[in-house]
């Protein structure tokens, strides 16, 4: 009995984490009533999982981290080539942060940019640790040590998600922008990093 209903309190759980998170999306004010009517369950189910919205959105602030770091992983997986590496970890992780950009905003307000970047420091680490081997071997150059470089590619990605928020560039276009402008400040010629993106974007 107590399986059967730890597992519906589960999937209940994950149901309003996506309905919120589409609601929050459609809605950057959405309220917890609204998220409540929207998963079609009264005000209390939603408090008794989340006790604030705040709380609500540090659960999908955290599941956004979890795919970002997974999204990393696997842009990176398969190749010796280093520019290649950063460039399709950087391709997958627009794939998931294009989803989120809204929800990263908010986070701002709620989570505070501190807390979404004590989250990030693994997916930080490993993509200085890339950047670290790149300038050892001479693909990268930078006055910036690896783990400022790593530091200044994940603000740049905030920037653009920001920049697509507020209208000033095409979603679509976002990712392969981002990917170029992430390559040419560790040091990538343009026409070479304009090249692999579209490679590896085609």
């Amino acid at each position: 009995m107590t399986t059967g209903h730890s597992s519906r309190a589960d999937a209940n759980r994950r149901r309003i984490l996506d309905i919120a998170l589409a609601e929050l999306l459609r809605d950057p004010d959405a309220s917890m009533d609204q998220i409540a009517r929207a998963a079609g369950v009264v005000r209390r189910t939603v408090y008794g999982h989340f006790p604030s919205r705040e709380a609500l959105i540090g659960t999908l602030v955290d599941g956004a981290v979890e795919a970002v770091a997974a999204a990393h992983a696997a842009g990176r997986e398969g190749t010796e080539d280093l520019a290649q590496a950063v460039a399709g970890s950087v391709l997958a992780v627009w794939e998931v942060a294009d989803r989120y950009r809204i929800l990263v905003a908010l986070a701002q307000r709620s989570v505070t940019v501190q807390g979404i970047r004590e989250r990030l420091a693994p997916v930080r680490a490993a993509c200085a640790e890339l950047l670290q081997r790149g300038l050892d071997e001479g693909v990268f150059v930078s006055p910036l040590p690896a783990p400022a470089l790593a530091y200044v590619h994940e603000q740049m990605m905030f920037a653009v998600m920001e920049a697509v928020n507020d209208g000033l560039l095409d979603a679509e276009e976002a990712g392969r922008s981002t990917a170029v402008t992430v390559l040419t400040a560790a040091g990538v010629p343009a026409s070479l990093a304009t090249a692999l993106v579209a490679k590896l974007s085609g």
